[in-house]
């Protein structure tokens, strides 16, 4: 439990700050809304840490859900990234007891709560996905079940009377429930209370979180003062829209880009990312500089080509979680494939023994699911034959003893057919 210690007050009329860290802060911000005081207010923070002689505390609390991440999941970790590379301390909260709970934010029933086990099993491939962005052994990496498992009933009463009802039910997720007349179970009115005493316990100077966390991070910020620690400041980053550019980023709805995503498609995913989306993307999603990012914005607004841009980062994506000889390879692949229109060097194979009609092929070589989507991807246009577009879902394939083909179905699957 934290002890009651003496709040350090930040002066609202703090001396002028030095230029280097404001433009630090703004950096920071790029992209966010950060409470109170925007830029301003992370500048002062980190100037008060300075004049301590100690490291910003950056919070970010993970309650382990699943056990593959995509790069929505990975706009937090790209900003946690920048406060490390800038010299700040980052410490990653495992929602090892919250997770058993289930954040009820953006819920229109209850969340199944996860076993001790479920919750141990997927951190260990979240820090496996996360260590390819952060540097693990700069970050302090802690569990909530530390300090929430040992609460005892005095603790839990003492924290529940830190707030009322009232501010509890406001939450977006019990408010739709309500009016809708759904259940809203006493135990999950408790997670924004000890997602809130996270913040207690680490003593967090910011808190990052998605636009859906407000509620809770804010509720951190309201709990502090009450435990005698300077409140934290609170960093919204934006949902990233998947690669359909309408719906946020989710595996339930096919648009996401995962972390474990091969090389090639990983880029060809962010190909299809739509123009609109491009800085949003850059700014989110890449380690590139905000002048970097501007300059972009600056080429495309005076009219270049938002291929190019999307190559770029597409290319960028790929580096940060292959490594740049991987990059470049499939910058190389995707501009042979399909701006020279050229197959890619390496494709698996197929043996077709006699003749065998062309949507039976799709199938067999495992190219199409099964026989009508193969017919359709077909008559549609979806398929080509060493370049020529294929009409006819009946049309014979008979190959001579050495001969061979290349099908092509949809812009990024290939296979060769070989006789017998």
């Amino acid at each position: 439990m934290v002890q009651q210690e003496e709040v350090v007050k930040m002066d609202d009329e703090t001396d002028s700050i030095p230029p280097e860290i404001l433009e630090e802060a703004r950096e920071l911000c790029r992209g966010t809304e950060v409470l109170p005081e925007g830029a301003k207010g992370l500048a002062k923070r980190i100037k008060l840490c300075r004049d301590q002689g100690r490291q910003l505390r950056v919070k970010l609390g993970v309650d382990p859900t699943h056990t593959d991440l995509h790069i929505g999941h990975a706009v937090l970790f790209r900003k946690l990234r920048r406060f490390q590379d800038l010299g700040h301390k980052v410490v990653l909260i495992i929602g090892g007891f919250t997770a058993q709970i289930g954040d009820p934010s953006g819920r229109n029933s209850t969340r199944p709560p996860l076993t001790a086990e479920d919750v141990k099993r997927n951190a260990e491939t979240y820090l496996n996905q996360i260590g390819v962005i952060l540097d693990l052994e700069k970050t302090e990496v802690t569990n909530n079940a530390d300090w929430l498992a040992p609460m005892n009933l005095n603790d839990l009463l003492k924290l529940a009377g830190r707030v009322t009802t009232n501010q509890l039910l406001a939450k977006e997720a019990f408010g739709d429930r309500l009016d809708k007349q759904l259940p809203v179970f006493f135990h999950e009115l408790f997670y924004p209370l000890l997602q809130g005493y996270d913040s207690v316990a680490i003593k967090s100077d910011i808190e990052l979180g998605g636009t859906d966390q407000r509620f809770n991070i804010l509720m951190g910020r309201e709990l502090q003062p009450h435990y005698g620690v300077e409140p934290q400041l609170a960093m919204f980053l934006p949902l990233l829209e998947g690669t359909d550019g309408e719906k946020k980023m989710s595996k339930s709805y096919n648009n996401y880009i995962g972390l474990k995503d091969e090389p090639d498609d990983m880029f060809g995913k962010c190909m299809r990312i739509p123009d609109h989306l491009l800085i949003k993307y850059f700014e989110l999603a890449t380690s590139l500089t905000g002048k970097e990012i501007d300059q972009i914005k600056e080429a495309l607004e005076a009219g270049g080509n938002p291929k190019d841009s999307k190559e770029r980062l597409a290319e960028q994506v790929v580096r940060q979680y292959h490594g740049d000889e991987v990059a470049k390879q499939a910058t190389s692949t995707w501009q042979r494939v399909h701006s020279q229109k050229q197959a890619p060097e390496e494709m698996p194979s197929h043996v077709v023994s006699e003749s065998t009609p062309l949507f039976r092929v799709l199938v067999e070589s495992q190219m199409c699911a099964g026989t009508g989507e193969a017919k359709r991807l077909v008559q549609e246009g979806g398929v080509r034959i060493d370049g020529e577009q294929a009409r006819d879902p009946n049309l014979a394939i008979e190959l001579a003893a050495g001969e061979s083909k290349v099908v092509q179905v949809g812009r990024r699957k290939f296979v060769r057919l070989t006789a017998k």
